[in-house]
């Protein structure tokens, strides 16, 4: 399914980009961070299961057993962020 994926802070700066068009196979935002994260390079480091890190799913706080949806906006973002 295709979903959108926004970055933001730190997050934002080690992917090296804000956001991007995804196509994933993931069930879950949980299975969806796994499989950004064994894709390798700034996605491993960013959102690797060592960092503390908040998502959204459709501007809305979820955790990790959140259900994905065709078209779903999902984000990425620190604990914690700046004004």
């Amino acid at each position: 399914m295709q979903i959108t994926l926004k970055y933001f802070a730190s997050i934002r700066e080690t992917m090296g980009m804000g956001g991007q068009s995804y196509e994933t196979q993931a069930k879950t935002l949980g299975q969806l961070r796994d499989e950004l994260v064994q894709s390798g390079g700034p996605a491993a480091q960013a959102l690797g299961r060592d960092r503390v890190l908040r998502m959204a799913l459709n501007q809305n706080l979820c955790d990790e057993d959140a259900d994905l949806t065709p078209g779903a906006e999902v984000a990425f973002f620190p604990p914690v962020t700046g004004g």
